[in-house]
């Protein structure tokens, strides 16, 4: 690709595969284009053989996802990206160390996901829900972001966050259909605690949402993902 044909966006994807079709997908159909060219020039790269990003954590080394990460980071950077997306919550537990692996920016989509409620959904001080994995609470992603700047998060209950494991990895990842009732189990805590908004922080509860009608008090992570790479893309 050109560069004078525009921004070329780089995808590290594979975490899992249909997540990164969605997140694709959505890029389509939020990106105000009226034929091929308007849409944005990308280069994905779907690394299915990444680790598990909640074993990773859960093992206490990180160092071969993190090394994993790097290496195609800078291959998307070699091959002329400018700047990196990964539709992959948990993964960002080694964000900081990745970006610095190179020049070009990787957009921080927890980052993002808290500013979008700070600024989009006026939450300072109140109360947010967290669908996440085990990795993405018990390393704190999400809670460390959210708490410097005001924001009071909730996680599911453990009996509520099997269920959301379940849905995570026995449902979606596996290609099997989801018990909607074990979502709901997890929102209905989450209303009762008092959440003004609910994040669905692991994209294959973003690959759910696309399957069923969701409320307004749910925040999709990668949603905030698409538009702020259209933002810097278009």
């Amino acid at each position: 690709m050109n560069k004078e044909e525009g921004k070329i966006l780089g995808i590290i994807g594979g975490m899992g595969p249909l997540a990164t079709n969605i997140f694709y997908q959505k890029l389509i159909d939020m990106t105000p284009a009226k034929r091929d060219q308007d849409h944005i020039n990308m280069i994905i790269l779907s690394h299915a053989t990444m680790p598990d990003r909640t074993e990773s954590i859960r093992s206490g080394d990180l160092s071969v996802l993190l090394n994993k990460l790097q290496e195609d980071a800078v291959f998307l950077e070699k091959s002329g990206a400018d700047c990196i997306a990964i539709p992959c919550n948990t993964s960002h537990v080694v964000m900081d160390d990745l970006q610095r692996s190179v020049s070009i920016p990787i957009i921080n989509m927890v980052r993002e996901t808290v500013a979008y409620l700070l600024d989009e959904c006026d939450c300072h001080n109140q109360k947010v829900g967290i669908m996440a994995t085990n990795g993405t609470i018990e390393a704190r992603i999400f809670q460390n972001e959210m708490e410097p700047k005001g924001l009071i998060p909730i996680v599911a209950d453990p009996e509520n966050q099997r269920k959301l494991m379940h849905i995570i990895y026995d449902g979606v990842k596996a290609g099997l259909p989801v018990d909607s009732a074990d979502f709901e189990s997890v929102e209905d805590q989450m209303r009762r605690e008092g959440c003004k908004k609910i994040i669905l922080a692991c994209t294959e509860l973003s690959c759910y949402a696309m399957e069923h009608q969701m409320s307004d008090i749910f925040v999709d992570a990668m949603e905030v993902l698409t538009r702020k790479v259209i933002g810097l893309c278009k």
